[in-house]
């Protein structure tokens, strides 16, 4: 009889902890299932399979674009060169010809829309290679060439060397014109690469104080395809996007004050793929607007937005125009810029000719804004902008 009750109390406690098992089973459930379900959106939700292909598909663009930009660069270089080669002809045939080679196998390789196989792609680099040679050569011809600038005041001590002098003079100008378009210019050690047009591609600032009666703005800019209206540099609000815009509508640079309407242009100055030293003026008082290019009044106007005063809490945005919604959303691809900028600087008086005559000058980068200084003020960039140096 015993032995038939412990049987029998084995049993009850055998299912009683199933019993238990399969409710403890059951709450945990139920609090998993109450966690899904009241989690909120935002964390719940994921990049589909799409969004991340569409991602690394802008990735490879962006790099693309990036890679191309640099062989471009490459073929710039040795194009040029080969004009020099043609200029120095005369003194050095064998050099002609190898560049004249060089330019050839290069432009060949970027017009060619087959896909590239080893052979090629070894020639690529080792054009590439002799390229960086080159490059290291004329930096030393351009400290040779300052040291040929220094001494040429005395040139009355060395009877007999004039007319080898005025010979070389075309040979001298290819060079200099080269070597100012190839560096970042005027001493700065670092410009924005901005790779390819992009709604995601563009630097911000966010100036200490901004409520000006007058400014000053110097920046260095070289674009690689300027369109109906491509943003150099934007500040605004978001009662107002327009309070100041710097942007080129082709080959001519437009000045926005105030408003969209209200701008002041220069027609039909500028180069694409070249480094161009843009400046302008304004003073509230009598709208005396002034737009300098390459160290030159190109325009000037009064009344424009007159009696107005930029207000503060605005973003300056580089490379983009501020829509008033929110800090990178909502840009327009059409607006971006591609290309280099560097030497963004921002005073908040009108500077005199002889001071915007000196942000020309080779130490220019030295010359800093007291709202926005190039070097000092932090200019973040995003998506694919980076710095370079």
């Amino acid at each position: 009889m015993m032995l038939l009750n412990l049987f029998a109390c084995a049993i009850w406690c055998l299912s009683s902890a199933q019993t238990i098992a399969i409710q403890v089973q059951d709450f945990d459930n139920q609090i998993l299932v109450a966690e899904e379900v009241t989690l909120p959106e935002c964390q719940t939700k994921e990049l589909t399979k799409w969004d991340k292909v569409m991602t690394m598909l802008e990735n490879s663009q962006m790099r693309q674009n990036m890679l191309l930009e640099n062989f471009e660069e490459v073929k710039a270089e040795l194009q040029t060169l080969k004009g020099l080669g043609t200029v120095a002809e005369n003194t050095s045939g064998s050099c002609s010809d190898c560049l004249s080679s060089l330019t050839s196998g290069i432009s060949g390789l970027m017009d060619s829309k087959c896909e590239p196989d080893v052979a090629l792609t070894k020639n690529v680099e080792k054009f590439v290679i002799l390229s960086l040679d080159i490059g290291e050569r004329l930096d030393r011809i351009e400290n040779a060439l300052k040291k040929w600038k220094d001494t040429a005041q005395n040139k009355a001590e060395c009877p007999g060397k004039g007319d080898a002098e005025a010979d070389s003079d075309p040979l001298i100008q290819h060079l200099q014109g080269w070597i100012n378009q190839r560096q970042i210019p005027s001493g700065c050690d670092a410009a924005i690469l901005f790779p390819m047009r992009s709604p995601k591609i563009y630097a911000s600032v966010h100036p200490a104080s901004m409520a000006l009666e007058a400014f000053t703005f110097c920046v260095w800019s070289k674009v690689t395809e300027a369109l109906e209206k491509t943003i150099v540099i934007s500040y605004g609000t978001k009662r107002n996007p327009y309070e100041i815009q710097l942007y080129l509508k082709q080959q001519s640079p437009v000045l926005v004050v105030g408003g969209e309407m209200s701008n002041i242009s220069a027609e039909n100055v500028l180069q694409t793929g070249k480094w161009s030293h843009l400046c302008g003026t304004w003073n509230s008082e009598d709208g005396k607007t002034t737009l300098w290019v390459n160290g030159e009044n190109k325009a000037t106007n009064y009344g424009l937005a007159q009696g107005h005063i930029i207000p503060d809490r605005g973003i300056f945005q580089i490379g983009q125009e501020k829509n008033g919604c929110c800090v990178g959303g909502g840009f327009d691809e059409s607006l971006s810029f591609s290309g280099k900028i560097t030497g963004f600087n921002l005073w908040d008086k009108v500077l005199t000719d002889e001071d915007i005559g000196k942000t020309l000058t080779d130490l220019d980068c030295s010359i800093r804004g007291n709202v926005i200084g190039w070097g000092t003020t932090e200019i973040q960039p995003h998506g694919g902008a980076q710095y370079i140096h």
